[in-house]
């Protein structure tokens, strides 16, 4: 994977205050840490960041010259993102060098088309690998062409770049295959599956019917008020 350069400025303002000021303002807080450095905090262009991020993952490595003329290698550590406005919140960065072995998890993709009526379970999509800092792939991939039902690919199956090594267990499952279940199989569940459904319906009405005058209402509901007469 290629670097990709991203010019960075200190920062100088930090908790939610300083970090929401820094979003207002198109960038990305970050911290730059690792190799026993002091931590540093910067701030990245946003809308370049997230390009970088799209086209090469979230193991783009990245070398960073900031404004004050410290030029670095760093790869993200950990990506904070709003869900709702679809943004980077914050990002972590490792300081990395050239020739440096790194472990990182990489997005594991299926190729090729599996036997007919079989149905595929994806049991990891990452994997983690040891690779050199600069050369960490952006994606692997793992062939299911021709599978038939029963079939487990697992991590030894993966195809690996030159340089790159696994870094779990070589018998742990990435993909399984198995039987699509037939037409009689799923009519046979409608019954369970339409009684489960009666039941609790059933269930959810005699929990929500009225209660008798002078009892306690359901949790969540307002007690009735207590009667009082005066003397």
């Amino acid at each position: 994977m290629s670097e990709v350069k991203i010019s960075a400025e200190p920062r100088t303002e930090f908790g939610k205050g300083g970090a929401r000021r820094t979003r207002r303002a198109g960038k990305v807080p970050a911290v730059l840490y690792g190799h026993g450095e002091k931590p540093t905090h910067i701030a990245l262009p946003a809308r370049e960041f997230a390009a970088a991020i799209r086209k090469g993952g979230a193991n783009q490595l990245f070398a960073i010259e900031v404004s004050d003329g410290t030029q670095v290698l760093a790869l993200p550590k950990a990506i904070q993102r709003d869900p709702i406005r679809d943004s980077f919140e914050h990002v972590d960065l490792l300081l990395v060098r050239r020739g440096e072995k790194v472990t990182v998890e990489v997005p594991v993709q299926l190729t090729g088309e599996a036997a007919r009526d079989t149905l595929i379970v994806h049991d990891h999509d990452t994997l983690s690998v040891t690779a050199d800092a600069t050369k960490v792939p952006d994606h692997l991939e793992a062939s299911i062409d021709g599978a038939e039902a029963g079939t487990v690919v697992t991590a030894g199956d993966v195809e690996l770049p030159a340089g790159v090594e696994l870094a779990v267990d070589g018998e742990l499952p990435v993909a399984s295959v198995t039987a699509a279940p037939t037409a009689e199989q799923l009519e046979a569940t409608l019954p369970e599956v339409e009684e489960a459904t009666e039941e609790a319906e059933a269930g959810a009405g005699e929990e929500t019917a009225e209660a008798p005058e002078g009892a306690p209402a359901a949790e969540g509901g307002e007690a009735p008020a207590e009667a009082k007469t005066e003397a």
